[in-house]
């Protein structure tokens, strides 16, 4: 009989976010394994749900404040599985094994920065890993940080796979862009956020405009909690550079990926990662990647980045000006950042998921 597994379809709904993109590539990935039978739910009551998916009969609110302390089983709710996996945090009660993701810990260590609906999120991550649920990562960086914050040894590292780029398409370069064709430019993809460090990346960028006479900077997402800081740091550079700092605000894939297809680099300063698609989706169509040493990015760059610590303005200066004046770098990380990405594997990812489900669930029948 196959293995009955609820996961967590939630994050499939509303905007799409990276990690709605892993949970929808995580499952697409999972459902090649016969002996699995994967059962989706959702914890809202805003979502459109559409069978196979069910809904939860507990509005998302109020299932984080109740599930924070100790609460009932839902199993029934979830057609009495063999194993719950919670893909965005957050993992129902229930009797049966259970699974939990964690992508990074930022929201941990950064209370203040998180939204109150992310801080009871937090409450319940702690609630069930203090209840015997198990962990699950996207990087070693995650686990290593996941085992002191929250005490626990059940936890592994389960590394995701590249975002399915189609190389074979060619894009068009979309409208409503400036003109950046006379030119270099460095790319930085991501909402405004404090965790994605760009004030540090556009002092950095000073510094190497004051060298190049054309290079620029474009910053593509949404407004964040650090928009202001980064409106602060553009104005303090020279009226001339700051002019060549190019914001573009969301973007849609097809954007994003011309974008990075005719960036000279990526730049990825963050203070905390968990993965990082972009860098795969990077390395994958060709652009070198320059990034900080923080969280999971040394683990998913390898050695196909040019990394510096993350509040070191200077040395992420030297590092963008290095691919940006010198073709043979430039070249090498290409080459590298291919060989980079042929390292992860959605069918990896889920043959490792595969095998804690059964792991589990064998451990629980052999306890009863």
């Amino acid at each position: 009989m196959p293995l009955n597994v609820a996961i967590d379809a939630g994050p499939l709904h509303g905007p799409r976010t990276g990690i709605g993109n892993a949970v929808a590539w995580t499952i697409d990935s999972l459902s090649t394994h016969a002996d699995l039978e994967l059962h989706p739910y959702v914890t809202s009551m805003r979502a459109r749900v559409r069978s196979p998916q069910r809904r939860l009969p507990i509005p998302a609110a109020a299932a984080l404040r109740i599930w924070a302390h100790r609460s009932p089983p839902v199993d029934r709710w979830l057609g009495n599985p063999d194993i719950v996996h919670g893909t965005n945090y957050v993992v129902p009660p229930v009797r049966c094994p259970r699974v939990v993701t964690v992508y990074d810990c930022w929201f941990l260590d950064h209370p203040h920065d998180a939204l109150p609906d992310v801080r009871r999120a937090a409450a319940v991550l702690r609630r069930a890993v203090a209840d015997g649920a198990h962990v699950v990562t996207s990087s070693d960086a995650t686990s290593r940080r996941v085992r002191e914050l929250l005490g626990t040894d059940r936890v592994r590292t389960i590394l995701l796979g590249p975002p399915p780029i189609d190389l074979a398409t060619a894009t068009s370069e979309p409208s409503g862009l400036p003109d950046l064709t006379s030119g270099p430019f460095i790319l930085a993809v991501g909402t405004l956020e404090r965790r994605k460090n760009l004030p540090t990346l556009v002092a950095a960028f000073g510094r190497v405009a004051r060298e190049h006479p054309n290079v620029k900077l474009v910053m593509a997402g949404a407004v964040g909690n650090d928009a202001e800081a980064v409106n602060r740091a553009i104005a303090r550079l020279d009226p001339a550079l700051a002019e060549r700092v190019i914001r573009t605000g969301p973007v849609d894939d097809a954007t994003k990926r011309w974008l990075l297809q005719h960036a000279r680099t990526l730049a990825y300063p963050s203070l905390d990662e968990g993965f990082g698609f972009p860098i795969l989706e990077a390395q994958l169509l060709g652009t070198p990647v320059v990034a900080s040493t923080a969280g999971s990015i040394p683990q998913i760059a390898g050695a196909a980045a040019l990394l510096s610590p993350a509040h070191d303005a200077e040395a992420l200066a030297a590092n963008l000006y290095w691919i940006v004046s010198n073709d043979e770098m430039y070249a090498k990380l290409v080459r590298r950042g291919h060989t980079n990405v042929a390292r992860f594997s959605w069918t990896h990812t889920a043959g490792q998921l595969h095998d804690t489900y059964i792991a589990l669930a064998d451990e629980r029948q052999a306890t009863t």
